[in-house]
């Protein structure tokens, strides 16, 4: 049964939980597929507010920047959650990776998977354009993973406040 889902919404709109619902409604183990990396402490304390909202239900893979191996090593073993596809883009552009490459090596293994795939991403373009090269790069870079994603899914789901808005 493959289903390929995207979820995405802006910071704290309630796209990771609902994620994790819809993930849990698809069947148990539910497998975490988490591409956050603790580089602060902020960052381990939302890492840590995740884990313990999950609970002992899922099963996680700790995956930053090989995400076709943690979806190939977790295929079969129950619906998987990717959270989240912009954290991996910022891993792959930070460590200097061909995130077009990746991306599309991403979209060609998609057709193969067995298990359901539900992918959490940022609606990063939907700001002010950022002041640096940088940030501009990074939010055109969402902005056409998105899209590629999205084109391959078989469901859209935008969240908004906490509620999904199904676009697709």
């Amino acid at each position: 049964m493959q289903k390929i889902i995207l979820i995405t919404g802006g910071a704290r709109s309630g796209k990771s939980r609902i994620a994790e619902d819809r993930v849990l409604q698809m069947g148990r183990p539910a497998q975490y597929i988490a591409t956050a990396q603790a580089w602060d402490d902020e960052m381990r304390t939302r890492i840590a507010e995740h884990q313990a909202r999950r609970g002992a239900e899922w099963v996680t893979t700790a995956e930053p920047l090989d995400l076709l191996a943690a979806l190939a090593a977790t295929d079969g073993k129950g619906p998987r959650l990717v959270d989240c596809l912009t954290l991996w883009l910022t891993n792959l552009m930070l460590a200097d990776h061909d995130w077009r490459k990746a991306g599309q090596d991403l979209l060609a293994a998609l057709p193969g998977q067995h298990s359901p795939v539900v992918f959490v991403t940022n609606e990063v373009g939907m700001g002010i354009v950022p002041d640096n090269a940088l940030a501009r790069a990074f939010r055109d870079a969402a902005g056409t993973l998105n899209q590629w994603v999205a084109a391959a899914a078989d469901e859209v789901i935008l969240a908004v406040s906490g509620l999904p808005l199904k676009v697709k």
